[in-house]
């Protein structure tokens, strides 16, 4: 599907704004002209929604759950991504000493291998369908690569702005889609802001600025396939990383909605939020009783958490409080290690993100915030090889022998 199918492309719901209330036409706008709230999408509250047997008839995708998706119509592009597997971690969960856990195993969404994949999804039929011929985005460094990825697949033009100090593996995995790549020189943070006024030059579909209302919708699959995969029924508690905020306040929000539509009963989980040490704005605030957050200046090497000023931060710490959770913070050696501690007890190899989600759950166990009768989901939500110089072979006992059965039999026995 090209360019030219725009004019068949779903049409986008209406937004209105969280603070006062005013409703908007379908726009590339992510902020209230009139008080300078958050926008939203707006739901028609007598829409026809699916039973559990009618979403399980449906292909596997994020798609299934469309009726909870910002759009009238049928999507147009991306229409594999999502439904990852939820394995289950009987060793990890020996580990942390709670009843089941499982790993919502993000690092094989299609096609770029991290849960970025699901809010592009809906960006991208955002854009189209108000008619944005361009794709573009501020980046930690796996939004980057879907943004490619769904743009290309698309046939769209993409710009993708990130940190001059992006990892390498990262910068060549969006530009070999052909997005047109520029480093700036700053965090994050100031990528950011130069994407809002990019936004109000050109004509751009910037997909965590004026598509923002759109694109965070598609992190409340995550909420909808945890439910779904295990019977429709919901886990105690969840473990998420945070950066910007968003992935943590939309499954508070997904979680909200699968409850009143009957889909599934009971108490909702408990959200943990996990931040590294050198970039915990949100986990700080959680952790002080703050009611702001404080921004800082990110000093990790989990980049793709490095956001100091967190633009859904108090909707985080909201989502958190609410359902009687908690945040916490880990250091960059302690994220490495558990990088580590989550291969070796599931197999699965995720980036620093899953470091620090591992890691913080490991902590928040020691600090008896889980329970024996818990059931936990972890949110690993991309894959080893985007931060492959993370963890260092040197850190493993890799012996090099030569090809004569006796030394490698002196090798084994040793």
């Amino acid at each position: 599907m090209t360019v030219a199918s725009v004019e068949v492309s779903p049409q986008p719901v209406p937004l209105a704004c969280g603070h006062c209330g005013v409703t908007h036409a379908p726009v590339a706008q992510a902020i209230c002209p009139e008080c300078l709230g958050p926008l939203e999408p707006v739901y028609d509250p007598t829409r026809r929604l699916p039973s559990r047997e009618e979403i399980a008839s449906r292909p596997p995708s994020l798609w299934r759950y469309r009726e909870w998706l910002p759009f009238q119509g049928t999507p147009v592009h991306s229409l594999d991504t999502g439904f990852t597997p939820l394995v289950e971690a009987p060793r990890l969960a020996d580990l942390l000493g709670v009843g089941r856990l499982w790993i919502k195993n993000d690092t094989v969404t299609h096609p770029t291998l991290s849960f970025k994949d699901r809010v592009v999804a809906t960006a991208i039929n955002a854009a189209v369908g108000l008619g944005l011929r361009t794709i573009a985005c501020a980046s930690t460094g796996n939004l980057a690569i879907a943004v490619g990825a769904h743009a290309a697949r698309a046939g769209l033009p993409a710009w993708v702005l990130v940190p001059e100090t992006l990892e390498p593996a990262k910068i060549l995995a969006t530009a070999v889609s052909g997005a047109r790549v520029l480093r700036i020189r700053g965090t994050y943070d100031d990528v950011n802001r130069l994407c809002a006024q990019l936004a109000d030059r050109y004509a751009w579909g910037i997909v965590n600025v004026n598509l923002r209302p759109y694109y965070g919708e598609g992190s409340k699959t995550v909420a909808f396939e945890i439910a779904e995969q295990l019977g429709w029924r919901l886990p105690t508690a969840v473990v998420a990383p945070m950066a910007g905020g968003s992935l943590l306040s939309k499954l508070h929000k997904g979680f909200g909605e699968i409850r009143e539509a009957g889909l599934a009963g009971g108490p909702a989980p408990r959200l943990y939020g996990a931040q590294a040490a050198g970039c915990a704005p949100i986990a700080h605030a959680v952790e002080t009783g703050a009611s702001r957050i404080t921004p800082v200046v990110p000093k990790t090497i989990a980049r793709s958490l490095a956001i100091g000023a967190p633009a859904d931060g108090p909707r985080a710490i909201h989502a958190i409080r609410s359902t009687g959770g908690w945040a916490g913070s880990v250091s960059d050696p302690e994220l490495i290690e558990a990088i580590r501690v989550l291969a070796e007890h599931t197999g699965i190899f995720a980036e620093t993100a899953g470091g620090v989600t591992t890691a913080v759950a490991l902590k928040l166990a020691q600090a008896g915030r889980f329970g024996p009768a818990d059931e936990v989901v972890l949110c690993i939500t991309a894959h080893g090889l985007k931060t492959p110089d993370a963890v260092s072979p040197d850190q493993f006992d890799i012996p090099t022998v030569s090809s004569r059965l006796g030394d490698v039999a002196k090798v084994i026995e040793a």
